[in-house]
């Protein structure tokens, strides 16, 4: 299992739209998948963008390629500044 955090930049006029696009989508993915996101932002703006982040945990790897779909079907490029970026975690396990 993988814990998966996609962040990108959005503009503070796109907030308002995106935001239930990104709450409907986490539904859609609960519902038919059975994961739960969060959605969370950084707390400042620069130069008019924020940085929102999506985390899903406990996920399995086969998750990532079933998010990427679901967001081109919520049309959420159209309303973000840049790229969506996925950084994978896993569970720290110390060597002997």
């Amino acid at each position: 299992m993988i814990d998966l955090y996609v962040y990108y930049k959005v503009g503070g006029q796109q907030a308002a739209r995106l935001e239930p696009l990104v709450r409907a989508m986490q539904a859609r993915l609960a519902g038919e998948l059975g994961v739960s996101g969060q959605l969370k932002r950084r707390p400042d703006t620069r130069d008019g963008l924020q940085t929102w982040m999506e985390v899903y945990t406990g996920v399995g790897e086969q998750f990532a390629p079933q998010l990427d779909a679901a967001a081109a079907a919520a049309g959420l490029a159209d309303l973000i500044e840049g790229p969506r970026r996925a950084e994978v975690f896993v569970e720290f396990t110390a060597c002997a």
